[in-house]
């Protein structure tokens, strides 16, 4: 059933031609242009303001009561505006979805898609921000004078490497959670689904070996929170093969990341590095063929993430995995960020947090993992993004994270 469209503005379609000029609407054409006319969010009082008593506490005078209290107790800001539950979706749109750098206004959709979500599955308050852009310093001084008004950052779409060096350097000037979801809600989501793999077939991390096919901000943060999971190993290759401590090409995100993988010293082609691996998690896009796959190990995992056409086809990983996964809605154990960054920041923000930790980030994906329960099987090692257990579970794990971690200011 299509989305029932309730915003006004999408009665108006005045001016709007498609993309070749023809006068008739594009909403005519496909209902995906319906849905977005006018936008899918907007600003909702949670006050009334009926009549003049209600204006005088709502804005002037009464305000004034509250800003003067705030300019002598700054912590009250927390209590008395929206801070503590909006998040910042910032992104200067040179990595929007897999249609590269569009720049800030083609991002908007998106930018709107996540606000939403954050709002449906955490209810957590959440405001777009397209900055036009893309310097690294511009974007962390921007984003450092627009933190007053909000009680976290959530950094989208924007391109590697640059994004490694916004998101550390935001996390040195600011006292609120920084949160990249191309990375961390990607490797939340994958170590979730993979702990329940590894359950269903008797086997601990430690005992996996883990190829990553991409070497990208979601493909790194991947990696590194895997080897803090415990994996047993794990290699991460990008186009040039494993990425190894004897290559000379290597970026510095690249060389940090030698240095934490492949014990096993892997070089080579990705496929090489399949031969007898137990784990297949692809963020690249790329495509594997199926002569290499049928050289993993018995019994493997295949977590073929790219959108919309998976490095490995579910029909294929099928044939040689006891696991299969993808980034899509329509196959079972869909790989989805929005099963982790809405419950993450609202424990986060639950508690006040001044960053979000490795502690915290695992703590999400033992807590998501363990919504599946008793219901494990191989078509089922990860929640629906629907099921309504996952984001209090997985809000509630953060938040405890944050206070045995000393990260918690309430």
């Amino acid at each position: 059933m299509a989305a029932e469209i309730v915003n006004p503005r999408s009665e108006s379609k005045t001016g709007d031609t498609d993309h070749e000029g023809s006068a008739e609407p594009l909403d005519s054409f496909d209902p995906a242009f319906a849905l977005h006319r006018g936008g899918k969010m907007a600003v909702q009082a949670t006050v009334p303001v009926r009549d003049k008593d209600d204006l005088s506490l709502a804005y002037t005078p009464g305000v004034a009561k509250v800003c003067s209290a705030i300019a002598e107790q700054p912590e009250l800001v927390h209590d008395y505006t929206w801070k503590s539950s909006v998040v910042a979706v910032v992104t200067d749109g040179t990595a929007v979805l897999g249609l590269g750098d569009i720049g800030p206004e083609a991002s908007l959709p998106v930018m709107e898609g996540k606000a939403i979500l954050f709002k449906q599955f955490g209810g957590v308050d959440a405001v777009p921000i397209a900055l036009n852009c893309t310097d690294v310093d511009e974007i962390v001084e921007t984003v450092v004078r627009l933190a007053p008004s909000f009680g976290g950052v959530n950094l989208e779409d924007i391109s590697a490497p640059r994004c490694f060096e916004v998101e550390r350097k935001l996390q040195e000037r600011l006292d609120i959670p920084v949160f990249h979801d191309d990375q961390h809600g990607t490797a939340v989501v994958t170590l979730a689904a993979l702990r329940n793999a590894a359950r269903l077939s008797g086997r601990a991390l430690g005992e996996l070996r883990a190829v990553i096919s991409g070497a990208g901000a979601a493909g790194v943060a991947i990696a590194k929170m895997l080897v803090e999971a415990g994996i047993g190993d794990v290699a991460v290759a990008d186009r040039k093969g494993v990425v190894s401590a004897d290559r000379d090409d290597l970026t510095p995100v690249k060389r940090e990341l030698s240095g934490f993988t492949n014990k096993a010293s892997i070089t080579g082609s990705l496929e090489s590095a399949l031969d007898g691996a137990d784990v297949f998690i692809g963020v690249s896009g790329g495509t594997v063929p199926e002569s290499a796959v049928a050289t993993m190990a018995k019994g493997a995992f295949v977590f073929a993430m790219a959108n919309p056409n998976p490095e490995v086809h579910p029909e294929v990983a099928h044939k040689y995995a006891a696991v299969v996964a993808t980034g899509r809605s329509d196959f079972p154990n869909q790989i989805n960020n929005v099963l982790a960054f809405p419950g993450i920041f609202a424990g986060a923000l639950q508690v006040r947090a001044s960053r979000i930790t490795e502690g915290m980030k695992l703590a999400a994906a033992e807590a998501l993992a363990a919504v599946v329960g008793d219901d494990l099987a191989a078509d089922y090692v990860i929640p629906s993004p629907f099921d309504e257990r996952v984001a209090p579970a997985v809000t509630a794990a953060v938040a405890a994270a944050a206070r045995a971690e000393g990260v918690a200011r309430r």
